[in-house]
């Protein structure tokens, strides 16, 4: 029985002390991959930084890799994030460090010390992306393909139970973005949970997954019609 990596219940979700997203009901098992979609301003992003605790909750029960999102305290919030793995749609590499030195100061942020260990798992997760002859190589010298790879490794560092990836593709071409969308999907098959918000019909299309929409303050699943 695979367990639950995130539970809402009758959960409302506020930007700026305006409500997006009314009475929100989800369970997601670990190794399913789901969507979010809808238009801008529907609540998205407000959904996903709610996840990773940048918006407080603040109505209704939820629970993410094992931490209650109500009882959250400030000091837990850093610890939440290491549970899990983030992919923003601009990447969010440090400009002035190298690749080795991206992924060296996520893992020091997140308490690793012993060079060794975080030398042989930089090596892993580059593996995984196909990135590994990149190491030395700055963000700027890099495709925007190339450097959302480098972001994707960057959110397995700490072998996530979940990843959250915000518009993973929304800066790149239509190409990358199925080279991209491969590299989700590999990992998801080795059982990783993703959730990820996009825009992209046509990978939908190409990638059909559970799918959830943010429409007129509700979020709820679209099945899709099969002829």
């Amino acid at each position: 029985m695979a367990r639950t990596v995130l539970s809402l219940q009758g959960v409302d979700i506020f930007q700026n002390k305006h409500k997006v997203l009314s009475n929100v009901n989800l369970q997601v098992k670990q190794g399913e991959f789901i969507y979010i979609i809808g238009k801008t301003g529907a609540g998205k992003s407000s959904f996903m930084k709610t996840l990773y605790a940048d918006l407080p909750l603040t109505e209704g029960h939820g629970t993410i890799v094992e931490y209650d999102l109500r009882q959250l305290r400030e000091k837990d919030i850093p610890y939440l994030r290491r549970s899990l793995g983030i992919v923003f749609q601009d990447f969010k590499l440090l400009p002035d460090r190298t690749v080795y030195g991206n992924l060296h100061f996520a893992l020091k942020a997140t308490g690793w010390t012993e060079k060794e260990a975080i030398d042989r798992k930089i090596e892993e997760v580059l593996d995984k992306v196909g990135m590994r002859t990149h190491i030395q190589k700055m963000p700027h010298q890099l495709s925007g393909g190339e450097q959302q790879r480098i972001a994707i490794a960057r959110a397995l560092l700490n072998d996530p139970d979940l990843i959250l990836a915000d518009e993973p593709t929304g800066n790149l071409d239509p190409q990358t973005s199925v080279e991209v969308m491969e590299l989700l999907k590999e990992i998801n098959a080795n059982g990783k949970t993703i959730i990820m918000v996009t825009h992209d019909y046509a990978l939908l299309l190409k990638y059909p997954y559970k799918t959830l929409k943010c429409d007129d303050g509700t979020l709820f699943e679209v099945v899709y019609k099969t002829t």
